[in-house]
């Protein structure tokens, strides 16, 4: 019998599986509804699991930093199906594309310089690139429309510097912390808890 406390990990657990799927349905060069179905499926797990793991009690730091990976594992699936099904609209974007791409890596290089770990702030600026990137994903595999991939590209921009900054401020690693405003108000309080014990 299914443990509720369970259904979180789970749901990472799925979006991992259904990652390489997404891979084998573009292998050869073009994709069934299926593929969407599935994509869709996956951000639904993505947007759930936090949830559940909240309502549940049970949103842990390993929980959040799975939920993390798994988020990198579904994109980079995402991105080399795209390559395979609409290299030309990468092409296209290729600039854009790659400064998208340095920003999240600088923030990943950070992260892993001053804490030792990827970051896991789950923002909200990271919830709007994601509902921009499902919308792209949408129009490009669904009626071939690569308009909506600015939207995401400036998304994940926004996202990537956002986080960077955050890095930069807080002085411990912390998963979910929702914003820049939320970072320095964890900074101050930080601070004032060092402050006290010293």
């Amino acid at each position: 019998m299914l443990n509720l406390a369970q259904l979180p990990g789970l749901l990472v657990g799925f979006r991992v599986l259904i990652a390489p799927l997404l891979l084998v349905d573009a292998m050869d060069h073009q994709t069934s509804i299926w593929f969407l179905v599935g994509y869709v499926l996956a951000i639904l797990s993505d947007i759930f699991d936090g949830i559940i793991a909240r309502r549940l009690g049970v949103s842990t730091p390993q929980l959040r930093q799975a939920d993390s990976w798994a988020d990198i594992w579904l994109f980079s699936c995402l991105a080399l199906s795209t390559w395979w099904v609409h290299p030309d609209v990468l092409q296209q974007l290729r600039v854009p594309l790659l400064v998208a791409v340095a920003a999240q890596f600088s923030l990943f290089g950070i992260s892993l310089i001053k804490f030792r770990k990827f970051p896991s702030f789950h923002t909200y600026t990271a919830k709007a690139w994601g509902i921009a990137l499902l919308v792209a994903t949408l129009s490009l595999f669904g009626w071939g429309d690569s308009r909506a991939l600015w939207v995401a590209i400036t998304a994940c921009l926004v996202n990537s510097l956002e986080e960077i900054v955050m890095t930069l401020v807080l002085a411990k690693w912390h998963c979910d912390v929702l914003s820049l405003f939320h970072a320095l108000k964890l900074r101050q309080s930080e601070l004032i808890n060092s402050v006290e014990k010293g």
